[in-house]
């Protein structure tokens, strides 16, 4: 009885993780539109009055080592950007990594940040990891390229 019981938990557990592995590349997919929209809108939102956006470079974030003009600029770039990446897919790792930096960078430069905004930041470090790690998934154009020249070898 117990190698029965034994052997359907295995095929159950067995079952379960082809499932999950088969909603690998949506749950990829899901994450990287997510991050797309919620650091494309930062940008547009710095990018709508940039006057208040210097000043708060200026006055409210301390980015270290970078003039507050040049963070600004590069923040703001880099929210506009690296999202269309995570979007196609194309280059993902590097969007990914780009938007982990930004995302480091909004943490530390804040002198006082509220625990739930520190905790939706852990949060899209967290995806962004996922991204760095398994890439954008099948469901991108870098999910495309591989399996294309992958045929041709």
């Amino acid at each position: 009885m117990t190698t029965t019981l034994s052997g359907r938990l295995t095929t159950s557990y067995g079952l379960a993780a082809r499932l999950l592995d088969y909603l690998q590349p949506a749950a990829l997919l899901a994450a990287r539109l997510y991050l797309a929209r919620v650091f494309f809108a930062s940008g547009l939102t710095k990018l709508s009055d940039w006057d208040t956006t210097l000043f708060l470079f200026e006055e409210e974030y301390s980015v270290p080592l970078l003039p507050f003009e040049l963070a600004a600029w590069l923040a703001t770039s880099g929210e506009i950007l690296l999202p269309v990446l995570l979007v196609l897919g194309l280059a993902g790792r590097v969007g990914a990594l780009g938007l982990s930096i930004v995302n480091i960078v909004a943490v530390v430069s804040l002198a006082e940040i509220a625990p739930a905004a520190l905790m939706q930041h852990v949060l899209w470090g967290v995806l962004l990891a996922q991204l760095l790690i398994w890439g954008p998934g099948k469901l991108s154009f870098d999910g495309w390229l591989k399996n294309r020249f992958k045929r041709q070898i």
